[in-house]
């Protein structure tokens, strides 16, 4: 892979943007593309790197927009007779560009990894952020008097949510056990959680929200609150505590990516497919956010793969506008 998009990798990593990265992995005469050619696709549709032709192009930038919104990889197969392509685990798909040949085009996204924030230090916290590590979630503890000694390496040990926040759609727990439980559940409402639990018995979470609700603290978004926090599975130690926390973050984790959003759970889904359009020449489909190639006729507005596309349309329009598919007015 290029260095300038090792480098813009390991940036949007840092950044803790969603990506996918693209590589040809197999070829076959007359394709221009080589193996080992490579793109870098971002979340907004951005396009970084060269793996084929303006055809190629359009067919990869929809298809990486997509791994990144289901968090799932693909190997796709370009070929002028995909219906002749039967190999297990292969995506066969029409290779429209003129010069022909074969290709073949792994793609994998890669997301940042989930945020777990947690308010307070007590023991089934600190039992919390280990499993939460291990499983690969990046773990934030806000705690004043919070022994940074007591939690994982990685994670970060805060005294307080600095002026930007709790991050977007972060899973969170409140367990301070004190009146800073108030704050706390504020400043995560304010977020849109993907999770939000308090550790709390039910009575003192009746007197909690009786508060939040003094402060004018919309009911509904009380509602998204999980009270107690965790399944249960009769915990009572500290550590068992933890365990069903964590077990009820996965679960909501994983239930939300196969389910319709709900209001405690919208935040957990993954982003919609972008939205797409036919192209009226090839009838390849074009994700409308990010297509270079498209022109307006009687009123609408039409999209293509490439430009050659866009150019025999533009010579009959007539001829190609009944395959077609309206995408709405640019």
């Amino acid at each position: 892979m290029r260095a300038d998009l090792i480098a813009l990798a390991a940036q949007l990593t840092a950044r803790e943007e969603a990506f996918a990265l693209v590589t040809v992995v197999r070829r076959e005469p007359p394709s221009s593309t080589r193996v080992g050619d490579a793109a870098v696709v971002t979340a907004d549709g951005a396009y970084h790197g060269w793996v084929g032709g303006g055809c190629t192009r359009s067919t990869v930038l929809r298809e990486a927009l997509r791994a990144i919104a289901d968090g799932e990889p693909r190997l796709l197969g370009l070929s002028p007779d995909p219906s002749a392509e039967h190999r297990p685990g292969v995506i066969a798909l029409p290779m429209t560009c003129d010069s022909g040949g074969t290709v073949d085009i792994y793609v994998e996204p890669v997301l940042p990894a989930a945020r777990l924030v947690l308010f307070g230090a007590a023991p089934a916290m600190q039992t919390l952020a280990r499993i939460a590590d291990a499983l690969g979630y990046a773990v934030d503890v806000v705690d004043a008097d919070a022994d940074a000694a007591a939690f994982p390496r990685s994670a970060r040990v805060l005294r307080e949510i600095g002026p930007q926040g709790v991050p977007q759609r972060a899973y969170a727990v409140i367990a301070t056990m004190s009146e800073r439980d108030l704050d706390a559940i504020e400043a995560v409402l304010r977020s849109s959680p993907a999770y939000a639990g308090i550790v709390a018995s039910r009575t003192r979470a009746g007197k909690l929200r009786k508060s939040l609700l003094e402060r004018g603290v919309p009911a509904a978004a009380l509602d998204t609150l999980t009270v107690p926090a965790g399944l249960d599975i009769g915990a009572r130690s500290p550590e068992e505590i933890a365990l069903s926390i964590m077990a009820q973050i996965v679960q909501r984790r994983r239930s939300a990516q196969r389910a319709e959003p709900t209001p405690a759970s919208a935040a957990l889904a993954v982003p919609a497919a972008p939205r797409e359009a036919l192209d009226p020449v090839c009838g390849m489909s074009v994700a409308v956010a990010s297509a270079r190639h498209r022109a307006e006729f009687d009123g609408m507005t039409y999209y293509f793969c490439c430009d050659g596309c866009r150019s025999m349309f533009l010579a009959d329009p007539a001829r190609y506008r009944a395959g077609a598919a309206r995408a709405g007015a640019a």
